[in-house]
C-alpha cells in the first residue's frame, strides 16, 4: 500500500501529513462532534443514582453514559493524527457547542404563540446559561489537556504501550474537566450542596476514567485500523502545542 513499509505505518513528523489525502479524518471529526453535541444535550445537568451493592447509593451525572466517547475519539484522534488535527478538532467542536447554546437561548427566547403549552417544557430542556458556560470551558480545557498529554506521552514512551497514554490522558484531561464543570455550575445552585458536588465531580472522574480502560481494547483495534488504512503513525516531536496555534 501507497506510505506504507512491509505492511506496516511509517512513522512520521506530524508536520509530513500537510497536503497529503487522509481517507478517515473527516469521518472521525464528524463523530467526535456528533457525540460531543449529544453529551451536552442530553445528559450535562441531570444528577442520577445507582444502587451498588456494598457501596449504596452511587450519585453520578447522567452525560457519564456517553461523553466519555468523546475523550476516546481525541485519543484516537490525536494518536492518529497528530496534536494539530486534534486541536482543530476541540475548536470545531468548541464552535459547535456555542453555536447550539446561542440558538438554544434564541429558541427558548423566542415568544410561543397564544394557546402553545410546549413553552415550559422547552425551557426545561434547555441549559442555563452558568452550565452551558462552564460545559464550554471545561470541555475546551479538559479536551486540550487530554490531546496534549497523549501527544507528549507518545514520544516519550516511543510509540509503545498505547493503554498508558489513554489512560494518562484520560486521568488528565477529565481530571481537568470535572475540576472546571462541577464548581462553576452547580456550587452554590438550588437542590445542590458543597457535598453532593464533589461527590459527584470525584465519581463522573473515576467513572470516566473506569470508562476509558474498558473501552481499552476497541480504542486499538480503531487505532490500528486507521494506522493500517491512512498508512501513517504521527509523532508529535516539533509541533507547536500552543491552543491557540492555527496550522496543522
Amino acid at each position: 500500500m501507497d506510505g506504507m513499509e512491509q505492511g506496516r505505518p511509517i512513522a512520521v513528523e506530524a508536520g509530513a501529513l500537510a497536503g497529503r489525502p487522509l481517507r478517515y479524518f473527516d469521518f472521525v471529526m464528524a463523530a467526535f462532534v456528533t457525540i460531543l453535541l449529544l453529551s451536552n444535550l442530553i445528559g450535562a445537568g441531570k444528577r442520577s443514582v445507582i444502587d451498588l451493592p456494598v457501596l449504596g447509593a452511587w450519585p453520578f451525572g447522567a452525560g457519564i453514559l456517553f461523553f466519555p466517547l468523546s475523550y476516546v475519539i481525541g485519543d484516537v484522534l490525536t494518536e492518529v493524527y497528530g496534536y494539530s488535527r486534534a486541536r482543530r478538532c476541540v475548536w470545531a467542536g468548541f464552535a459547535a457547542l456555542l453555536f447550539m447554546v446561542v440558538m438554544s437561548v434564541v429558541v427558548v427566547a423566542l415568544p410561543p404563540e397564544a394557546g402553545w403549552e410546549g413553552q415550559a417544557a422547552y425551557q426545561a430542556f434547555g441549559q442555563a446559561p452558568r452550565i452551558a458556560g462552564a460545559s464550554l470551558l471545561a470541555f475546551w480545557a479538559g479536551e486540550l489537556s487530554n490531546t496534549f498529554v497523549l501527544a507528549r506521552m507518545k514520544v516519550l514512551t516511543r510509540g509503545r504501550w498505547l493503554w498508558s497514554r489513554t489512560i494518562g490522558s484520560t486521568l488528565a484531561g477529565q481530571g481537568v474537566d470535572s475540576l472546571i464543570f462541577y464548581p462553576l455550575a452547580f456550587w452554590g445552585a438550588a437542590g445542590w450542596t458543597g457535598g453532593q458536588v464533589l461527590t459527584v465531580l470525584l465519581t463522573q472522574w473515576a467513572l470516566k476514567v473506569i470508562w476509558e480502560t474498558i473501552l481499552t481494547p476497541l480504542t486499538y483495534l480503531v487505532v490500528g485500523f486507521l494506522k493500517r488504512r491512512e498508512g501513517v503513525d504521527v509523532f508529535d516531536e516539533r509541533t507547536d502545542f500552543s491552543p491557540f496555534h492555527s496550522g496543522v
